[in-house]
């Protein structure tokens, strides 16, 4: 469950997407595509991070 729900919290607490801005159009898709393609890039440099610190140690 958290593994799905990690990029979510990524997407709302550091973009700050809480709300749409537009009911129905697909800009509201579009910004949400991109946000959760930048939510997987978090997560990746995340886990990069921690592989490099760990084997530096």
């Amino acid at each position: 469950r958290s593994k799905v729900e990690h990029p979510f919290h990524i997407v709302k607490n550091l973009f700050g997407h809480r709300k749409v801005r537009y009911k129905g159009l697909p800009k509201n898709t579009a910004q949400l595509h991109i946000l959760f393609a930048l939510a997987n890039l978090v997560i990746a440099k995340q886990r990069l991070l921690a592989l490099h610190n760990q084997g530096a140690s």
